[in-house]
């Protein structure tokens, strides 16, 4: 008797379980689909925004809020000097209402803007380094809060070109941010200024923008996208030894052997330093205490 009452209720319980489980299963897909069709729509009530590289998408996201959404050319890892675009990009392209390019001659924008224009001839093109006194041919004026400023302000004025109703939005995010970019500068100044020894050195040339509004010395293993050579690489050395430098900066997107082989024959150890990081304000403040950290004496 006990074990009929058992096996009744085992049916009972498999039946249950044949008609529940698929119910939950049904409502789990149906919620996910509601989900992402709700992220489609609110996709397409925003203003959708390309920019060449990683730290751009803090300035136009800091600008924008909810009302933009941003796709990243060369995505994090990878290389603006070399990036070749997926197809799947360039399709983005195409649904595009800004482009908001760095302007400052890097390759990327070198060899791919004209074609990325062709791709959408409706794009609103925002030059970002309008206003910015160039360096010869270093590309790299994001890495200057001061020109991150004129680069927001250029992002800010690009938006409300397309989207004049909500100018209002954009310029308050926009002064937001820009209180943001000089308390930042005032933390650089404030971490760097006390040394007498100003000299970094750094894989590849992205901090001259930094050094020259820092008053400090950037030194490079790397240049014009070579490989040093053993030549270099001694050179490097000496000139690590004659500042007595501590450190070898490396960003992740190049190959650090090179700076491991001078780390060793200095005695000190490569660091990193990300000229392309995700989070602006906060990838500068570590590179400045970085920084500081080679500086003491």
């Amino acid at each position: 008797m006990t074990i009929l009452v058992k096996n009744t209720m085992d049916k009972k319980q498999a039946i249950m379980a044949a008609i529940v489980v698929p119910l939950i299963i049904c409502a789990a897909a149906s919620a996910y689909f509601f989900i992402g069709s709700l992220e489609e729509e609110n996709k397409d009530n925003q203003t959708i925004v390309i920019v060449t590289i990683v730290p751009q998408q803090e300035f136009v996201e800091k600008v924008g809020g909810d009302r933009v959404h941003v796709t990243v050319m060369v995505p994090p890892g990878a290389s603006p000097h070399t990036y070749e675009p997926t197809p799947g990009m360039m399709k983005e392209v195409t649904k595009a209402e800004m482009y908001a390019k760095v302007g400052s001659g890097v390759e990327f924008e070198n060899n791919w803007m004209e074609k990325i224009i062709s791709n959408n001839r409706n794009m609103n093109i925002v030059d970002c380094s309008e206003g910015i006194t160039k360096m010869g041919n270093d590309p790299h004026i994001w890495n200057s809060p001061v020109n991150a400023k004129i680069m927001v302000e250029n992002i800010c004025n690009g938006l409300v070109k397309i989207d004049p109703d909500n100018a209002d939005y954009y310029t308050q995010n926009k002064d937001n941010y820009l209180k943001e970019l000089d308390t930042l500068n005032e933390y650089i100044h404030h971490k760097l200024d006390g040394f007498s020894n100003r000299v970094f050195m750094t894989y590849h040339p992205s901090f001259g923008y930094f050094a020259e509004e820092y008053n400090l010395t950037q030194l490079a293993v790397e240049y014009g996208g070579k490989e040093p050579t053993p030549q270099v690489v001694q050179d490097s050395i000496d000139e690590s030894t004659r500042y007595n430098l501590k450190y070898v900066f490396v960003a992740p997107e190049f190959a650090a052997e090179p700076c491991k082989t001078i780390a060793r024959a200095i005695g000190g150890e490569t660091a990193s330093m990300d000229p392309l990081a995700r989070n602006y304000t906060s990838n500068m403040e570590q590179i400045a205490d970085s920084l500081a950290l080679e500086f003491e004496e």
